[in-house]
C-alpha cells in the first residue's frame, strides 16, 4: 500500500468505499511481490499494478465486486493453458489476492496507518485472509504498533490477537511481509487459518556525501527506489535544496561530522555513498562510515583514486577487514559515463549486494531470476544483503 497511498489517503478522505486489491503470495515467477498493491475506486479509476498487466482485468473485476458487495474476497491467479492472456500469468507463476473494500468505518484505523507511514514510523496491518471455520472474520485485522495494538478480530480471537501482535512485531522489526498461518483459535501449530501481515517500516536512509551533478543523480534515483535520501556537503554555494529537490533533506556540514551525529540512526539497510573524490573530504567520512553498521558503503573515484584511499585509511587506522565492506570505485561496470548512467550503474550495485545477483545478463544465467533472503540474514550485523524493501516470508 505504501506505493498508492497518496490515492488510498484521498478516497479515504472522501469517505466513498474504494477496493484494495493486494498480493499476499506468490509462486515461482510471479511479477510482483507480497504487498503490491492496486486500489480501485468506485467510480473505477485505478491506481497500482499487482501483476505488470497479467491478470489486471480479473482483479479490477474482482474489486468492483468487492465494492458493490462489501465482501472481501480472496483469489488465486496462476497459468492458464486455455487462454493465457485472459486471465492467467504468462510467466507461469502463481499470485495470491486478497480483495477488500475499504472505507472509515471498516478500517477506522487506516488514517492513523497513512500518517505513520508518511512520518517513518514503524506500524503492520495484519487482515485475516482465510479462515475456513468462521468466514465471518475474513477482512477483520489488527494494526500493530510497537508499543500497542488495535482491532477487533470478532468473537474468540483473543487468543489469535495475543499470537499475532507478538509475531507481527517481530516481523516488523524485521521488515519483512507476507502470510502467517494459524489453527482455528489461534494456535501457532495450526495451519487452517492465514493472515497476511503488510510491515511499513520506516523506508531505508541513502546517505549522499559530495554535493555534485553525479549527487543529483543519485538521489533522485534513491528516492525513486524508495530511500530516504540526505545530502550532505560543507559547501553552502553547493548543498542547496534547490538543486537537489529530490532529496528529502539537504546538511551544510563536514560530512563526517555530520555521520558522526547520526552514527546510532544507521543501521544496515542504510546505504552511503561518497561522492566526493576529494581526500579532505572522503577519507574522514568512509572512517566514520566504516565504524557503522550500514550495509552499503559506496565511493566513487578512478583505480588510482581508489588505491591512494586505501592507503590513507590504513594510515588513521582502518583495518584490512573493514576495508573489504567498501565498494570502490562505486557501481557496476555498465561503461556508465554521464551522471544520469553512473548513478544508474551504483543503483544496479545495491540491488546486486541487496539480492545476490550475479550482474550478469539474464540470458547468460540459468536457475531462478528473483532471490528471497531468509529473515535471518536481516540480524546479522555483518550482512550487506538487507537494504530496502519489504521481505518475504512463507
Amino acid at each position: 500500500m505504501r506505493d498508492v497511498r497518496t490515492t488510498v489517503s484521498e478516497l479515504y478522505a472522501s469517505g466513498e468505499t474504494f477496493a484494495l486489491a493486494t498480493v499476499i503470495d506468490t509462486y515461482k515467477s510471479a511479477p510482483r511481490g507480497p504487498g503490491a498493491a492496486m486500489v480501485v475506486s468506485a467510480s473505477g479509476e485505478v491506481t497500482g499494478s499487482v501483476s505488470g498487466g497479467c491478470v489486471e482485468g480479473a482483479v479490477y473485476e474482482e474489486a468492483l465486486e468487492a465494492v458493490r458487495t462489501g465482501v472481501p474476497v480472496r483469489r488465486t491467479y496462476g497459468v492458464s493453458d486455455e487462454d493465457a492472456f485472459s486471465a492467467g500469468l504468462t510467466c507461469g507463476g502463481t499470485l495470491h489476492m486478497f480483495v477488500e473494500p475499504l472505507d472509515r468505518a471498516s478500517f477506522p484505523q487506516l488514517g492513523s496507518v497513512l500518517g505513520a507511514i508518511d512520518e517513518h514510523q514503524p506500524v503492520a496491518v495484519a487482515t485475516v485472509v482465510s479462515d475456513p471455520s468462521e468466514a465471518d472474520r475474513v477482512g477483520r485485522r489488527r494494526v500493530v504498533w510497537p508499543g500497542h495494538a488495535e482491532g477487533d478480530l470478532g468473537p474468540g480471537g483473543d487468543r489469535l490477537a495475543d499470537a499475532l501482535d507478538d509475531d507481527v512485531r517481530g516481523m516488523l522489526a524485521q521488515g519483512t511481509t507476507g502470510v502467517l498461518r494459524y489453527g482455528a483459535d489461534g494456535q501457532r501449530r495450526g495451519d487452517e487459518l492465514e493472515v497476511f501481515v503488510a510491515s511499513y517500516a520506516p523506508a531505508p536512509r541513502m546517505l549522499v556525501f559530495g554535493a555534485i551533478d553525479f549527487a543529483a543523480a543519485v538521489a533522485d534515483l534513491g528516492s525513486y527506489l524508495g530511500y530516504r535520501v540526505t545530502v550532505c556537503d560543507a559547501r553552502p554555494v553547493f548543498a542547496t535544496a534547490r538543486r537537489f529537490p529530490t532529496a528529502e533533506e539537504v546538511v551544510v556540514k563536514w560530512p563526517h561530522v555530520y555521520l558522526d551525529e547520526i552514527a546510532d540512526q544507521v543501521d544496515e539497510r542504510t546505504v552511503v555513498c561518497v561522492l566526493t573524490h576529494d581526500p579532505k573530504f572522503d577519507v574522514p567520512v568512509l572512517e566514520a562510515a566504516l565504524r557503522t553498521r550500514a550495509g552499503y558503503i559506496g565511493a566513487m573515484g578512478s583505480r588510482r583514486t581508489h588505491e591512494d584511499r586505501l592507503e590513507r585509511l590504513r594510515e588513521a587506522g582502518v583495518g584490512e577487514r573493514a576495508l573489504t565492506r567498501l565498494h570502490s570505485p562505486i557501481g557496476l561496470d555498465l561503461g556508465a559515463r554521464t551522471p544520469e548512467e553512473t548513478a544508474v550503474s551504483i543503483a544496479a550495485e545495491l540491488i546486486q549486494t541487496r539480492w545476490g545477483g550475479s550482474g550478469r545478463a539474464l540470458r547468460e544465467t540459468d536457475g531462478p531470476i528473483h532471490r528471497d533472503i531468509e529473515p535471518s540474514e536481516l540480524l546479522r550485523p555483518d550482512s550487506v544483503s538487507a537494504l530496502d524493501g519489504p521481505k518475504t516470508v512463507r
